[in-house]
């Protein structure tokens, strides 16, 4: 089964500001997500982020990245938007880690 994982990720989290670049073993922590999604064999694993600084973190280290807006109200929405702008169809399954 082909499947594309996507990742939302935000600059601005109230609780934990900066938390996708957070250091994990000197690895930011959304490259670390993306790592442990790899792991399922999905066709397609993306970031979509509203922060360059965390597309450039997942870009270094091979991880695909997609910029979206920064007002979304939900890591679903922020999904949205980067299944569009991929250009995937109606029909393809997307999984949402967040």
């Amino acid at each position: 089964m082909s499947f594309t994982v996507i990742i939302p990720a935000r600059m601005k989290s109230t609780r934990l500001p900066e938390k996708p670049l957070m250091p994990i073993e000197g690895v930011p922590m959304v490259v670390r997500v993306a790592e442990a999604a790899a792991k399922s064999k999905a066709s397609r694993i993306v970031v979509a982020t509203d922060h360059p600084a965390i597309a450039e973190a997942c870009r270094s280290r091979g991880v695909e990245a997609v910029m979206t807006k920064e007002a979304h109200p939900t890591g679903t929405d922020r999904l949205a938007e980067a299944a569009a702008a991929l250009g995937l169809s109606d029909d393809e399954i997307v999984v949402n880690v967040q």
